[in-house]
């Protein structure tokens, strides 16, 4: 079959013509709308009544109005087919110019059909398979109506503390930019108007990860390097991949609100980096800047965010009260405004919204598409790949199907919601497979299982929205756990964290075990050597209480829908474990904010043996578990590593490459992971950093050579300059199976 010929039509020129037709149609439609019309696409409302019907008290009937007058731009948290098709009608129906809603929700980790939350899939390093799950996730949220997700978090946070590391991939800015473009794909696809493809929305723009303390919403206060260099590599990409939307942060930087920040918004983001998209604010942040000290009420907040690049009020009910009297009072250029709408606009065509605003009011596909045994078996495949093998003494795992008898303690081992992990989005309470339900499918029916469920972890109701009330003194499970360890022949201890532990608004100043599990640890190892724990968790954990009594540690996070299915498949050998961490656990909540890419500093080592070198006098100064660690069960060999000449110059490269061995006994995969070291720069460079990875699979006895690519760009960062350059100088190369490599050779660029 002929797909074109000579003369016809190229992609990428069907592409330019499609987008170019796009902007003909928006500025078209932009030349027709009143300022009022103009602004009324900037308001992002909740959906916080009943959309089949006129809202009661009055701040709604004020909503419902707007929307029918075409005042309003973009909903959130309408979550059904009949709800967005019934706001889109009133809009549509109602409206002058008739432009269309966008439905937009925290589609995180899966819609319905829930995925590990993002730092455990992040932990795949399976960039493959973190796009199917938001592929998944996408399909699933179209069917019911939606067409913007508010993800993928792309923030770098380094501090375990910080509640919403859980939404991120970790510490690393060059993982992170591929976690994030893995993540767009996922949502957005090649088309943007296809049905099962949604806007996607990078966020938070910028530095949210490096908030004081670990403190949600809180200060931060970031260097210019450090930014550049770290906080905004993966919006950047993100910028590049064509994600359609960004949000910006709660936090200020330097003395500056993100969201009126505008050497961030308009200089960075949409003049130097030229993207296209909107930028909407997060939930009142532009309000918020009252309570900031930033400005002194609404009207002023609208005037610096609209300045500063923001284009979309999110129920900040700022823009609809003062751009259009600034406008007419000359504060405000209606360019500004201008920009900001044909941006939205934009996106609703790239939709089709335009073509059929009801195109995802299908009342088949939401009753077709939804949690299907398809989509499940896809959440169970993610999961699996997810769970990382922190340790596994006398290869104690995989256990075999035959054991005699297991005891399966915790509370969180049959525990079916918490898996389910934070920012759920439209998850059934309790509809997780729990550890204990997995373990029992998993193994024949001569297998003696008992439980005990110990400590409690949370006490109370579970609630998105309430704090959650941890157990930190009832001890009274313990002896009944202890029973059941005493008899059987393996322990499978379920440790960690509730679901609503880690999440928005939940930081933590402790993030050790608590008491009671730790006690519940203590008193089942006097009685049973055997203890294989089961973490579930939405950050790093500080385990040093645990580590040494414990023979295995198998980290799973939150897993999501089909958790107990997946850990159960390792922990049985039906999958070989291959996940590695994407942020580094601490020893002690002391060392953090922690990460493997630090600076050397001026004193990096005490050779002399005298005290004055940076450090801890009570603990060392690495993590218990480094970033890019996790085991097998099977081994790896890395050796003949070889670079192919010593040193390159501008439009040439160098080749890297690292013979892989499976040295075991069984199949298995392994991430070679490469890192360089800048060893001199104009500005100090980190110890080490990511510049490349690659999974591998390999039978017992087999090799494989890897191989990495350097060339100019690769060794690029923002330098004294104040731009992104490579510098001349020398360099180091370490190749291997984490961030700890023992392979290295040296090159120099000149």
């Amino acid at each position: 079959m002929v797909l074109f010929s000579q003369n016809s039509t190229t992609p990428s020129t069907l592409n330019k013509n499609k987008e170019s037709l796009i902007e003909n149609k928006v500025d078209a439609l932009l030349a027709k709308m009143t300022l009022k019309e103009k602004i009324g696409q900037l308001v992002l409302y909740n959906g916080s009544w009943d959309v089949t019907g006129p809202p009661s008290d009055v701040g709604n009937k004020e909503k419902y109005e707007k929307l029918k007058n075409g005042e309003v731009g973009a909903m959130l948290n309408v979550t059904s087919v009949a709800g967005t098709r019934e706001l889109q009608s009133k809009v549509v129906e109602n409206s002058r110019l008739k432009i269309p809603l966008l439905f937009g929700y925290d589609v995180i980790h899966g819609f319905k059909t829930i995925f590990p939350i993002p730092l455990a899939e992040s932990a795949s390093w399976d960039l493959e398979a973190i796009k199917k799950s938001s592929s998944v996730a996408a399909k699933e949220a179209t069917a019911a109506g939606i067409n913007w997700a508010f993800g993928p978090m792309v923030d770098i946070s380094r501090d375990a503390r910080w509640g919403r590391i859980m939404e991120g991939a970790g510490e690393d800015p060059f993982f992170g930019a591929k976690v994030a473009v893995a993540r767009i794909n996922g949502f957005q696809g090649n088309d943007l108007s296809g049905k099962e493809t949604l806007a996607a929305c990078a966020k938070h723009f910028a530095a949210y990860g490096f908030a004081e303390g670990g403190r949600d919403y809180n200060t931060v206060n970031i260097g210019e390097y450090e930014l550049h260099n770290t906080v905004l590599p993966p919006f950047k990409a993100a910028a590049e991949a064509g994600v359609a939307s960004m949000m910006s942060a709660f936090n200020e930087i330097d003395g500056i609100p993100a969201t009126g920040h505008k050497g961030l918004q308009r200089d960075i983001l949409k003049d130097k980096w030229g993207w296209n998209g909107f930028i909407v604010s997060d939930w009142a942040s532009i309000a918020e800047m009252i309570y900031h000290g930033y400005v002194k009420d609404r009207v002023d907040a609208s005037q610096k965010a609209i300045v500063a690049g923001n284009d979309m009020d999110m129920e900040g009910r700022a823009y609809e009260k003062g751009l259009e009297q600034l406008v007419k009072d000359g504060k405000v250029d209606e360019k500004l405004i201008d920009d900001a709408a044909k941006r939205i606009l934009r996106v609703k065509f790239q939709l089709g919204l335009f073509d059929d605003p009801y195109k995802y009011c299908d009342e088949n596909r939401e009753k077709n598409e939804i949690y299907t045994k398809e989509n499940l078996e896809a959440s169970r495949d993610v999961a699996k790949k997810s769970i990382v093998l922190l340790k596994n003494n006398n290869s104690i795992l995989p256990l075999k199907k035959n054991v005699k008898s297991i005891a399966v303690i915790g509370a969180l081992a049959d525990d079916k919601d918490t898996p389910i992990g934070s920012w759920r989005a439209m998850a059934t309470e309790n509809s997780a497979v729990s550890l204990l339900e997995g373990i029992k499918s998993a193994v024949g029916k001569d297998v003696k299982i008992s439980h005990a469920k110990g400590v409690a972890v949370g006490v109370g109701q579970r609630s998105f929205v309430r704090e959650l009330k941890v157990n930190r003194e009832d001890l009274a499970g313990i002896p009944e756990a202890v029973q059941a360890a005493k008899g059987a022949e393996v322990v499978i201890l379920a440790l960690g964290e509730e679901a609503f532990q880690s999440g928005e608004g939940r930081s933590q100043a402790s993030i050790e075990l608590t008491m009671p599990q730790q006690k519940l640890f203590e008193a089942v190892a006097k009685v049973n050597k055997n203890i294989v724990v089961v973490l579930m968790n939405g950050r790093p954990l500080v385990l040093t209480s645990i580590i040494e009594k414990s023979s295995a540690i198998l980290e799973t996070w939150h897993l999501g829908s089909e958790s107990g299915n997946a850990i159960a498949d390792v922990l049985f050998g039906d999958y070989n474990p291959s996940g590695k961490l994407p942020v580094s656990f601490p020893r002690s909540v002391g060392q953090v904010p922690l990460y493997y890419n630090a600076k050397n500093t001026g004193r990096p080592s005490n050779a002399d043996g005298m005290v004055f070198w940076s450090h801890y006098t009570d603990e060392k100064n690495d993590a218990l578990f480094s970033f890019g660690h996790g085991l097998s069960y099977t081994s790896f060999e890395y050796k003949n590593m070889a670079i192919s000449k010593q040193s390159f110059s501008s439009g040439d490269k160098i080749t890297v490459s690292v013979e892989v061995k499976n040295t075991g006994k069984v199949s298995g995969k392994e991430v070679v992971q490469f890192y360089i070291r800048d060893l001199i720069g104009s500005i100090t460079r980190p110890v080490k950093e990511l510049k490349g990875f690659e999974m591998i699979e390999l039978e017992p006895g087999k090799s494989k050579t890897v191989s990495f690519e350097i060339n100019e760009e690769v060794i690029q960062f923002y330098t004294v300059n104040k731009k992104w350059e490579a510098e001349p100088g020398e360099f180091k190369i370490f190749v291997g199976g984490s961030s700890k490599t023992a392979l290295e050779k040296d090159f120099s660029f000149k």
